[in-house]
Parts: structure tokens; C-alpha cells; sequence
């Protein structure tokens, strides 16, 4: 087999191609390239009549559209989505050997027992008609904060819903459970909630569905109770000031690797993600589920047609259905709408290499390691499950990241091919380049390259090893490349389900 190919299973149909290989290019003594294959595109290593299925990672990825000779080019003009893998009966998955000794990371401890990464304050809103006089809480405040030098920062998350949707149901329950995650965040040293006044999310049945008690490090204001704009930020500026103060009497200190809470993502995927960078970070999450910590996996979009590999993990049969129910949720939600979930793969994908959801879901749920799966959980609810647990989301990153910080994500990795560029305050965001091109080339964007693994440099494991240390330092006060770069005050997106009326 030449090695400019990688065969990612033995009962595989088509090869990854390694670099651009030009059509003649030999695949073995008897077969050739048929046409020009760019890098990360798949080739067929034998015939495959139309109808057959096309296997990679030793699963389908959609059948053959046409009949594809040995050595051609395949992909969206060849290649369909196939039906989706029928459901296996269930049986109790194997655990992970617990990592010993547990390593430790310097956090914060919280009053609830959770753990820290950072230490923020934040201003939220209940609104979109209160985004702006929160922002401008946040920065006429920041010059103020200069004195605590334990303090972050002040960061508004504002959003653009809140009103003109039902004051009760599905997309409600969604923003609620959002911002309740974010107001008790362990990376919030204290949080100020700014309402309107007559929003639809009321700031009273708000604090009431979430639980939260306002108090020394949760303050909430209102403009129409206030009496206005100016009198609302003099009146939130000293609430943030007050809060930073206390803030700041917070300290680092050891802690367990358990209290790790990872979000797992995926964006600007290509070829090479399912190959490099996704395998690398499923094996830096079982790292940390054999700590004890837990990671969230998100995106039911992206996992839609490879479900039957989580279906295998799951440690439960409540399990198996909880997931099947988000799946058949979301049939429904993209038919009613009329679209398809293989709609998913964007312009970007194709180009790089992905052909169908089928293939991107495989590769995707490569990031969430082997451990058994504990829990599934609606858009950011709170992971109560420790281990390996996944939640319901879009595709859409800023969103998916959004509910799996407000699940409890302390500390969010993200996968990239080619080339997102991400942050999201108050979590720090690890990015990891599927190919060393691209961490070259946005090298002040990439944290880590999981490139050496396709050219055989290293192993999944081997990057996913110094990714786990790469982990312990961020969340010990280590800068990633985002959080130096100012990203994370516009990446919060809660996810809006319903009619804008």
C-alpha cells in the first residue's frame, strides 16, 4: 500500500489520502489513482457497485450513488447518505481503570464545592433590551477593577432573545436553564443579572425556576425599576465593583483533577479531524473520566447516524432512550422546518474532505473517547453524572458551547481543520489543529497540533496525553491562545427554539 494512504480499519472501502496525489499515482502493484485526490479526500482501495455501502472507520458513511472503479475520487458526487445503523440490543458497557495517582490543577474552590478555572465577574441579562446597559456596566467598571489583581475581569454575555417568544415552554426553559448555569458557574467570583422590567423572562420567575438567591455574590437590578439608563449603570457599576472586591479575596489552591469539567467540541472540521485531533482529545477524555472528572459531549446533529457507538457505551438502558428520544426530536424539529440533518456538513467540511453527516458524526464522536456514557442531558442542564456525558445541542458552536458551559464546563477543547477561531469568557478554550498546516498557519490561534499523527510522528494517545497536561496548566491560570487574544465576550449563544412573534 502506498504510504501517502492511511486505511483507518481493516474492512474499509475507501483510504484517507495522506498529501494531494495526482491521478497515475500508484496504490498498490495493480490499482492507480484514478484522478486527482486532494489531501484528506477519500479514494476507493477496491470497486464498489452502486447501492454498496462505503465503509470508513469501519462503519458506513452512505452508500455508492454510482459504481466507483478502484482508485477514484470519493465523495459528494459519488456518495449518498446511507440508512441510518440499526440499534443493537443493549448490554452494560466496560469501565475505564481509575488514573492513579490522580493528578491536581490550582483552582478555585467555591462555597458550593465546585471548582474554578478563572475568576470572573460576570453581568448577564434577562433580555436583549438590557444588552447594552450591561456592557455598559461591564466597561465603565473595568478601569475600577484595576486594584484586584485576583480578579479576571468583568465580562457582559447579552443575548438576543428574551422577549417576543411564549413567557413559558421549550425555547423559555432553554434560555432559563442557560443563564442559571452561568450565574452559578464556579469561574464567577460573583454575578449581576440586569433586567428590563417587563420582559418576558421576568427576573422573578427566573430566579425562581433556577434556584438562585440573590445575595453577596449575586446581585440583580432592573433599568424600569431603577429609573432609567444613566441612574441603571451608576447603580451596576457599584455592584460590580462591590463584587470584584469580593472576589478578589479568592485564592488558587490544589485540586483534584476530578473537578474537571470538559466541553468537548468540534468545529471547522476536515478530512483530518476524525483522523488526528478528534481520537487525540477522545483519548485526553478518558484520561480525564479516569481522574474522575467528566466531559460533555454536544451537538446531536454531529453524532446523528454513528448514535449506535454511543448506544454501546451507554451505561443504562434509560440512557439508550433518553438519547434515542433527542434523536427523534430532532428528525422531527428539522422536518417540520424542512431541511434535513445531512444539511449539516457546511461548504467548509465538503472542501476539506467530509462527504456526508454519516462520516463527520463517526469522526465527531471520536472525541468523546471510550468510557461508558452516563447521562444524556437537555441543552444546559446541569451535569449531576460524573464521567462521560452527552448533551443535546446544535451544531452551531457558539451555541453548543454555550449550553455546555452552563452544564458546568470549567474548561472547553475544541477541534478544528480548518482553522475556527473561538473563545468563550469565563471558560478558557483550548484549540487543536487537525493538521500541522494549519497549526503553522494560525499558529496564534492553535494551541496544540494533532498533525504529527497523520504522518505516523505520533500516536492518538501520545497527543492526547500532553493535551491532558496541556488541560492541568490552563485550568491552573496558563493563558490559552484565545483567552490572549480577547475572544469570549460575543460567543454567547443560547440556543432559541419557537416562534419570534
Amino acid at each position: 500500500m502506498n504510504p501517502a494512504l492511511i486505511v483507518l480499519h481493516p474492512e474499509d472501502t475507501v483510504a484517507v489520502a495522506r498529501e494531494p496525489l495526482a491521478a497515475g499515482t500508484p496504490i498498490d502493484h495493480d490499482v492507480a489513482v484514478k484522478q486527482a485526490v486532494p489531501s484528506g479526500h477519500k479514494l476507493a482501495l477496491r470497486a464498489v457497485q452502486a447501492g454498496e455501502a462505503v465503509l470508513k472507520f469501519g462503519q458506513p458513511i452512505g452508500h455508492a450513488s454510482s459504481d466507483i472503479e478502484a482508485g477514484e475520487h470519493v465523495h459528494t458526487h459519488n456518495l449518498a447518505v446511507a440508512d441510518r445503523a440499526s440499534q443493537a440490543g443493549w448490554s452494560p458497557p466496560e469501565t475505564l481503570p481509575p488514573l492513579v495517582p490522580v493528578p491536581e490543577f490550582m483552582g478555585y474552590r467555591r462555597d458550593s464545592g465546585r471548582v474554578g478555572t478563572r475568576n470572573y465577574v460576570g453581568v448577564l441579562t434577562t433580555v436583549n433590551c438590557s444588552a447594552t446597559v450591561a456592557r455598559q456596566i461591564a466597561e465603565r467598571a473595568k478601569p475600577a477593577l484595576a486594584p484586584y489583581s485576583a480578579v479576571d475581569g468583568v465580562v457582559a454575555l447579552t443575548h438576543t432573545t428574551g422577549c417576543g417568544t411564549a413567557s413559558e415552554g421549550e425555547g423559555m426553559d432553554n434560555l432559563r436553564r442557560t443563564l442559571g448555569g452561568f450565574a452559578r458557574h464556579p469561574n464567577f467570583g460573583g454575578v449581576l443579572i440586569v433586567a428590563l422590567g417587563c420582559e418576558a423572562n421576568q427576573l422573578g420567575r427566573l430566579l425562581d425556576a433556577e434556584g438562585l438567591v440573590p445575595g453577596e455574590a449575586l446581585r440583580t437590578i432592573g433599568i424600569q425599576e431603577s429609573g432609567g439608563t444613566l441612574k441603571t449603570i451608576d447603580a451596576g457599576v457599584k455592584a460590580v465593583v462591590e463584587l470584584a472586591e469580593q472576589a478578589n479575596a479568592a485564592t488558587r489552591s490544589a485540586c483534584s483533577a476530578s473537578a474537571l469539567t470538559i466541553g468537548l467540541q468540534c468545529g471547522g472540521s476536515d478530512a483530518w479531524s476524525g483522523v488526528t485531533a478528534n481520537p487525540a482529545l477522545g483519548a485526553a477524555a478518558d484520561l480525564v473520566v479516569r481522574a474522575g472528572g467528566t466531559v460533555i459531549l454536544g451537538e446531536t446533529p454531529e453524532i446523528y447516524g454513528a448514535e449506535q457507538l454511543l448506544i454501546r457505551r451507554a451505561a443504562s438502558p434509560d440512557v439508550v432512550t433518553a438519547l434515542l428520544e433527542r434523536i427523534a426530536w430532532w428528525e422531527d424539529y428539522v422536518a417540520r422546518n424542512g431541511q434535513t440533518l445531512n444539511n449539516n456538513p457546511s461548504p467548509g467540511n465538503l472542501a476539506g474532505g467530509l462527504s456526508t453527516i454519516l462520516e463527520k458524526s463517526l469522526g465527531a464522536v471520536a472525541k468523546s473517547g471510550t468510557s461508558p456514557l452516563e447521562q444524556v442531558l437537555r441543552y444546559a442542564e446541569p451535569a449531576t453524572s460524573r464521567g462521560f456525558v452527552f448533551m443535546d445541542s446544535p451544531g452551531y458552536d457558539p451555541c453548543s458551547v454555550t449550553g455546555e458551559i452552563a452544564a458546568g464546563a470549567n474548561l472547553v477543547c475544541f477541534t478544528t481543520g480548518r482553522g475556527s477561531v473561538f473563545g468563550a469568557r469565563p471558560v478558557p478554550s483550548l484549540k487543536i489543529a487537525s493538521n500541522s498546516a494549519l497549526a503553522a498557519h494560525l499558529d496564534e490561534d492553535i494551541d496544540l497540533d494533532a498533525g504529527p499523527i497523520a504522518g505516523g510522528g505520533a500516536t492518538p494517545a501520545d497527543i492526547g496525553e500532553a493535551l491532558f497536561k496541556l488541560m492541568l496548566d490552563t485550568a491552573s491560570g496558563k493563558s490559552s491562545k484565545s483567552e490572549s487574544l480577547g475572544f469570549g465576550d460575543l460567543e454567547f449563544v443560547p440556543w432559541q427554539i419557537g416562534a419570534t412573534v
